[in-house]
């Protein structure tokens, strides 16, 4: 038995219920031959299929923006379920290939937040499981390495997870207090949905600070009214919506329903100022002033930024704060105690998201922004020029979304199908969920499961590589490379299905 090279190229089949998407490449002995990408799926209107993964059907990201000159690194993503597609963990590059993804079952809820942090000095995935309220770690090899839940008794929300630099976990709960809303025409035996800020101890759970909005900030400064969110009961008043760590150890808590960011003492819970709302701190310099806002953060050189969702109409009926959303980068003079508009970002085709959202600053100078429930993903140069833009399907949108560079190295063995298309040809599928350092797959072929030899080779273009190889031999297998020829995985030997 003997195999050849071909020049043949395998363009692809549509599948029910799906695409088959696939890198296509002739293979050779000698040297690598040339492989071309087909193109996801037209507008992001079928989900990814793969059929050496078949249990993978991730939504297609829709890149309408080529990238150039962008930041290093994927972009995450956590998709909802949707006719397009299957809801969970998504990382893609900048063409919209998909690098991995992690579905969850519906039982789980919804994947949120999807991003890379630090812990314990070592780069690792985080997301949100939002039943049953669960925050969880993934290594570089995919493992979970820690999953919290928030304590006391309360369930935690899907709207932050952070990981201090103190290793500790920052989450937030939202908690249904009674309440009189006699001042805002509603019963004194109402019910506000008050929001709370707990830090915790990854390892064993405890917790080691807790903040509760209620005991610090008053119904009076919110623009919220009762009954407007079928989503909780009475009024939520506050809406917590992000944290971070301010540059001193305190934190920043953004509420979106009184269109406040707030300064808390990490030890005491007090509040040390107000940026925007009924009871700014801060002189609101022009176009600083924001509504309905998500995702505040301070920056290394001092200034903040944030989502500005404030194309909202107004609870009252009021018009909207501004006529698009944005991204917003405010400097604040904490002595003089003034707020002035630095830069600010908007989608070209005005886009007006109600929720959701966020603003990523990255270390190029670049800004990357999810711009939440308007589906729409961008990153920008420092002086606002679109250098990539994509979306993602009506049905499968995503809370927030990022870039971050990022080195996946799965322990398990990459996966491939063979199929023989006629006695001397056979076609092999391969991937390898998560493994970003794949350059070339080689391809065995053989008499026996142990007398594979090297059949030929073709480069790695996206997650799944179709090569089509000339030989009766009754085996063959897959083996992943690096750029430099190094081994890093090798399929399980297949006996091609007739």
């Amino acid at each position: 038995m003997s195999s050849k090279i071909t020049r043949r190229r395998f363009l692809g089949a549509a599948a029910a219920g799906g695409a088959w998407i696939a890198l296509i490449g002739t293979i050779g002995c000698e040297r690598s031959l040339r492989a071309r990408a087909i193109a996801a799926p037209a507008g992001g209107k079928q989900p990814w299929a793969f059929r050496s993964r078949p249990k993978l059907g991730p939504p297609a990201v829709e890149v309408t923006e080529k990238a150039r000159d962008t930041a290093p690194g994927y972009i995450f993503v956590a998709p909802q379920a949707g006719d397009a597609g299957q809801g969970g963990s998504l990382i893609v590059d900048d063409r919209g290939q998909v690098v991995w993804f992690r579905p969850l079952p519906s039982s789980h809820g919804r994947a949120m937040n999807l991003k890379v942090q630090s812990y314990r000095g070592r780069p690792v995935l985080t997301w949100i499981e939002t039943v049953p309220g669960e925050y969880v770690i993934f290594d570089g090899s995919y493992h979970e390495i820690a999953r919290v839940r928030a304590g006391n008794g309360y369930s935690g929300d899907h709207h932050e997870f952070l990981i201090s630099p103190q290793d500790t976990a920052l989450i937030t709960i939202y908690n249904a207090v009674l309440q009189s809303l006699s001042s805002f025409g509603g019963p004194k035996d109402g019910v506000a949905v008050q929001g709370i800020v707990q830090e915790l101890n990854i390892e064993t759970g405890e917790v080691l600070f807790e903040w509760r909005s209620l005991e610090h900030v008053g119904l009076d400064e919110t623009y919220a009214k009762p009954g407007q969110d079928a989503d909780y009961p009475g009024i939520d008043y506050f809406h917590i919506n992000s944290i971070d760590v301010d540059h001193d150890g305190n934190l920043l808590v953004s509420a979106r329903e009184t269109f406040a960011v707030y300064k808390i003492d990490r030890k005491t819970g007090e509040v040390m100022w107000r940026l925007g709302g009924k009871k700014s701190d801060f002189e609101m310099g022009p176009g600083a002033r924001f509504a309905f806002q998500h995702d505040a953060r301070r920056l290394p050189d001092g200034t903040i930024s944030i989502f500005d969702n404030g194309t909202v109409v107004f609870h009252n009926g009021s018009p909207r704060a501004v006529e698009e959303s944005r991204g917003i980068v405010l400097e604040l003079d904490e002595r003089k105690m003034k707020a002035s508009l630095v830069r600010q970002y908007s989608h070209p085709d005005g886009l007006r998201a109600d929720a959701a959202g966020n603003v990523q600053v990255l270390p190029n100078g670049n800004v990357f922004v999810g711009w939440g429930r308007a589906l729409a993903i961008s990153e920008f140069g420092h002086d606002g020029e679109l250098l990539f833009d994509a979306s993602l399907p009506s049905g499968n949108r995503s809370y927030r979304a990022f870039r971050f560079p990022w080195s996946g190295h799965p322990t398990g063995r990459p996966a491939a199908v063979a199929k023989r298309a006629s006695e001397e040809e056979v076609r092999v599928y391969a991937s390898w969920n998560g493994a970003t350092e794949v350059a070339t797959w080689e391809v065995l072929a053989g008499s026996g499961p142990d007398r594979l030899k090297l059949a030929g080779s073709a480069p790695r273009r996206g997650f799944e590589t179709a090569l089509t190889l000339q030989t009766d031999e009754p085996y063959v297998a897959v083996k992943a490379k690096d750029i430099s020829g190094r081994v890093l995985g090798t399929s399980k030997t297949l006996k091609p299905a007739g």
